[in-house]
């Protein structure tokens, strides 16, 4: 009975002296695999596949007239997606051509009246020099008169009659002088609209012109076109609604260049910097496929910051919690091509902070834009061009403004 006891507690002691050497093997195998592997990275499954997600917003009110594309369709960027009533916008713009063109008509006027007043002045400076000469003229004959009053060669009303016209004349060059400065100040009051310009740069032209470039891009507004390639999502608009400015219609998701959004928490941040490689696993293809990506750059403030209803930590009881900050991870092109995402999915994001080369916050960023849209550049290109076309037409031959000279 002894020894069976003596057994049993010799194979127990065995037992656990190897459990505890299992168990030492294993905490010994932990800290090397951590101190050797895991102690260089840093993950989270906290993180989100994010794109661009552009809303299609009119830019003018209207009833919408067609809709080009809906949900899950692929759109080039310019293609049409909706189409707006155009009656109204077509009027104005009749108007405005209309008006611009009968502003450059007028505008020539002003310039053709140079000429015509300046005829004018020349001929009130002949009628001015006409009438000086008379004047002359007849101070001569009062004044060769006059010494022969006195020995009665010449009768006293002929002397009169030479006075008078020496009068006559003298108010007669004082109306044409008048009618001279009178031509010569209506030559410079219409020379003031048009020195120094021609009609194309007349400010009741330029002004017209804007009312144009107005009506016209209004025109071209009832027509949206996607701005970038993607896929259209949330289409909430329909035929025969009445949109107002900025209101949502649809969106369109760009997912050539997704990014993932991965949410670390605060106590895994000391190590992460700008530009360690990562690697990501989306929940959609498993872990037997891998993107692989670097750190793009880290948020500047935790998600609870920029909540819509911050914490107010500073009232009632508090209880910790411990917060994340958003980190983002750039994606290898490839491998987005091979394997298309989604927005939203959820991935496994591990980053491999061995290397501390790079910036905990990114620095300034060139002036040069991230990302741009050329698509609307065509309707003003057009409307310059519908501009100069009614300018060109109404205008006359092209020539040079005449040097008008002024006159003192």
């Amino acid at each position: 009975m002894t020894t069976d006891t003596s057994k049993m507690a010799r194979t127990r002691g065995r037992a656990l002296l190897s459990i505890a050497i299992l168990v030492a093997l294993a905490l010994l195998a932990w800290f090397a695999f951590h101190w050797l592997h895991g102690r260089h990275f840093e993950s989270t499954d906290n993180a989100y596949v994010q794109a661009n997600v552009v809303q299609i917003t009119p830019q003018i009110g209207g009833t919408v007239r067609s809709i080009h594309a809906d949900d899950t369709d692929f759109v080039k960027a310019g293609q049409p997606l909706v189409s707006l009533d155009q009656a109204d916008a077509r009027i104005a713009l009749e108007q405005a051509q209309a008006q611009l063109a009968q502003t450059v008509r007028e505008v020539r006027t002003l310039f053709a009246g140079n000429t015509t007043l300046q005829t004018q002045v020349s001929v009130r400076e002949a009628d001015l020099a006409r009438l000086q000469n008379d004047l002359a003229r007849a101070q001569d004959d009062a004044q060769r008169r006059a010494p022969l009053v006195a020995t009665g060669a010449v009768g006293k009303e002929e002397y009169q009659h030479a006075t008078a016209a020496v009068a006559t004349a003298r108010s007669a060059v004082a109306a044409a002088q008048s009618a001279v400065q009178a031509a010569r100040d209506q030559l410079a009051s219409n020379q003031v609209l048009t020195d120094g310009i021609n009609v194309q740069e007349h400010p009741n032209v330029q002004r017209a012109s804007s009312k144009v470039r107005e009506a016209y891009l209004a025109v071209q507004r009832s027509v949206l076109p996607a701005p970038i390639d993607g896929w259209v999502a949330r289409r909430n608009v329909q035929l025969g609604q009445r949109v107002q400015a900025g209101a949502p219609l649809m969106a369109v998701v760009s997912l050539g260049q997704p990014w993932v959004d991965a949410n670390f928490k605060e106590s895994q941040l000391q190590k992460l910097r700008i530009g360690q490689p990562a690697v990501v696993v989306v929940d959609q293809y498993g872990s037997k496929v891998e993107f692989h990506g670097k750190v793009a750059g880290l948020g500047a403030g935790t998600g609870s910051a920029f909540a819509l209803l911050p914490a107010q930590n500073a009232t009632g009881n508090w209880i910790k919690i411990v917060q994340r900050v958003p980190v983002r991870i750039t994606l290898d092109a490839k491998d987005v091509a091979e394997h298309p995402l989604r927005v939203g999915l959820s991935t496994v994001v591990t980053v491999d902070v061995a290397s501390q080369d790079g910036k905990a916050l990114a620095e300034a960023n060139p002036n040069a834009p991230t990302s741009q849209t050329q698509v609307f550049d065509r309707a003003e290109q057009q409307a310059d061009a519908e501009v100069a076309r009614i300018i060109r037409l109404h205008a006359g031959p092209a020539k040079a403004p005449a040097k008008v000279a002024r006159h003192g």
